[in-house]
């Protein structure tokens, strides 16, 4: 599962069998892809080509033409959704005072220590879950004041990691 942000409006996507659903309705459409880049598109008896302009992989946005209107999306997967949950989105990367673990685990790398400072995306621990490694990266930008878990410790899910 993840979301779509198109002008400012969100619809849950979900991938179950061969089927796509949209805020839990299911999607008849067709795809066939016309180059590397575009693609036609038939959903609800409406003919669409849509084409790929640009990925930003670091903010998850895309930017697409359809038809004749180019639009951003902006994606998010799970784990993106939990982290908002948890209050570690974007939008309180100002007021960044730490990280917590999104699930239990076992402590496999420290990436940061304390007086390091720590921009916005930067890898600052790794953590085994389910037998995942799962790559935590800092929210925002800061200076890590103390880090309050060490290598191979176990953590339980909310434990504060990190401390700016």
């Amino acid at each position: 599962m993840f979301t779509v942000t198109i002008q400012n409006k969100s619809y849950s996507v979900e991938k179950a069998d061969d089927s796509i659903q949209v805020n839990g309705k299911a999607i008849d459409w067709d795809l066939q892809w016309i180059s590397d880049r575009k693609v036609h598109l038939i959903v609800e008896n409406k003919s669409l080509e849509a084409e790929l302009i640009s990925i930003e992989k670091d903010s998850k946005t895309i930017q697409i033409r359809l038809g004749n209107k180019t639009s951003t999306l902006q994606l998010k997967d799970r784990f993106d959704v939990l982290s908002e949950q948890m209050g570690m989105s974007s939008n309180s990367s100002q007021m960044l005072k730490e990280i917590k673990a999104p699930m239990p685990g076992l402590i496999l790398d420290l990436k940061v220590k304390p007086g390091d400072d720590v921009k916005k995306g930067e890898v600052v621990l790794i953590l085994e879950a389910m037998k995942m490694e799962n790559i935590i990266k800092s929210p925002g930008d800061g200076v890590v004041k103390v880090v309050k878990v060490s290598l191979h410790q176990s953590v339980e899910k909310n434990q504060v990691l990190i401390q700016f």
